[in-house]
């Protein structure tokens, strides 16, 4: 007797079928059908991290156009962040898709195992707490059968960014979706601006240029700990101001446009050199460095050359530019979205030059990469972004640990180290010693180039 493979379908059939009348209906002009309030059909999230940008990525897929989705658990360390984030979440427009009882809302180092224990294989996590987490909930989410999208940074050293690539094989064994928040990739300017360059359109790419030139921002410059909260969790909540917990301002801030300027040259540098330093801090204790000027080399010998700066009152800007042997082409010209690519004739980025400019206005990246990975779920496409994500975040540390050290470093370097910022980082808890201690002066250690070796600080 032959039986219907359809007769008991799956959870990943009824979210493709229900994918599939999401898609019918819009092109109809018609409402969903009711199929989408069922249970089976709703994509369940967990929110690990509720800070802006968790909070950001949740409204981004309560919104996704291959829905329907709904919020069911939330999970952080600090009570007023998760407070906040729910209290905007349930503001937005997509309001009444939060549905997290106070039950479900979890605080702790453990409450991300319990957000992610509301949910069923084949729903998402969210993971958007700070990057030196990243590879320990990632291995939780693998062993639930979860769907993930994580912020970048995945990987803030040579250690864990080895260790997210061997996960990601882990998840692609079981089939899993993971995006990588480096929406910018997702942005479809740019991947025009890409294929016109695959193209020849400028010629070979000798230079690129990546500039993020501003003012202190998040939590990058931090001042002595005020009473009333552990060193841990105050490095936690000033995380941008700590290089174990996020890379520093270099690796949260710098990666995107790094990125992109990577993907248009369509290839990872091997190696990189660096500077940078501190001035006008003032009673800051922080370990950035706030200005860092890097040259990354191709295999090729072709260069990207990156300066950041972090200082008020200085000349500010915001951008990509490649530079070919027949033209040249802006690929972001001020923050990530709208883009505003564009490709000139010379190398003088003049109006007069230009010989292709993306339409305006443009989709927001932000909403694609959540459209894509909603849309991978449903149809059950291949869609895993770790590799590419963990060999990002590598570059990146790359460039910031020449600078901090004063020496060449390799990508080849980056996949062997063992220098590994905060290797205990799985077994912290509430009352644990922060991985970094502050000295006898008052400040935290910060990176001497040329006097400590191979490590930062």
């Amino acid at each position: 007797m032959t039986t219907n493979e359809n007769s008991n379908p799956s959870r990943r059939d009824a979210l493709k079928t229900a994918g599939g009348i999401a898609v019918a209906s819009a092109f109809a002009g018609l409402a969903i059908p009711n199929v989408h309030a069922a249970e089976d059909n709703a994509i369940r999230l967990a929110l690990v991290g509720c800070g802006g940008r968790g909070t950001g990525a949740a409204i981004n897929a309560l919104a996704a156009k291959n829905g329907p989705t709904k919020l069911v658990a939330m999970a952080d360390v600090f009570q007023d962040k998760l407070d906040n984030s729910f209290k905007t979440l349930t503001a937005d427009d997509h309001g009444k898709q939060v549905e997290v009882s106070p039950e479900k809302q979890f605080i702790g180092f453990d409450g991300y195992k319990k957000a992610m224990d509301c949910l069923r294989p084949g729903d998402v996590v969210i993971l958007t707490t700070p990057p030196a987490f990243r590879w320990v909930h990632f291995t939780y989410a693998i062993e639930k059968g979860l769907n993930v999208f994580m912020e970048k940074p995945v990987a803030v050293d040579g250690p864990s960014g080895q260790r997210m690539i061997k996960l990601g094989e882990e998840a692609k064994k079981k089939n899993l979706k993971i995006g990588v928040g480096l929406m910018c990739r997702h942005c479809e300017v740019r991947g025009e601006l890409f294929k016109r360059i695959k193209d020849g359109q400028i010629g070979d790419i000798m230079l690129l240029q990546a500039y993020r030139m501003q003012g202190p921002v998040a939590s990058e410059f931090s001042k002595p700990k005020p009473e009333g909260i552990t060193e841990l969790m105050y490095q936690i909540k000033r995380f941008h101001s700590f290089i174990w917990a996020s890379g520093g301002c270099f690796s949260d801030f710098l990666i995107h446009n790094i990125d992109e300027c990577c993907w248009m040259k369509d290839a990872w540098p091997i190696a990189a050199q660096a500077s940078g330093g501190r001035q006008y801090r003032g009673d800051y204790i922080d370990q950035n460095f706030d200005h860092y000027s890097v040259e990354y080399t191709f295999a090729d010998g072709a260069k990207l050359r990156l300066e950041g700066r972090n200082i008020p009152g200085c000349h500010q800007q915001f951008a990509s530019n490649c530079l070919g042997t027949k033209g040249s082409a802006i690929i972001s010209q001020q923050n990530h979205s709208p883009a505003k690519s564009r490709i000139f004739k010379g190398h003088n980025f003049v109006n007069d030059d230009v010989v292709w400019s993306a339409p305006q206005p443009e989709p927001d990246p932000y909403q694609l990469e959540w459209n894509d990975l909603l849309n991978a779920i449903r149809q059950d496409k291949p869609y895993n972004e770790v590799k590419r994500g963990a060999e990002a975040s590598l570059v990146t540390a790359m460039g910031r640990i020449a600078a901090h050290t004063g020496k060449i470093v390799t990508f080849d370097d980056m996949l062997k180290s063992d220098l590994e910022l905060a290797p205990d980082v799985d077994k912290l808890t509430l009352d644990s010693p922060a991985p970094v201690q502050m000295g006898k002066d008052g400040k935290y250690p910060q990176p001497q180039p040329g006097l400590k070796g191979k490590k930062e600080y």
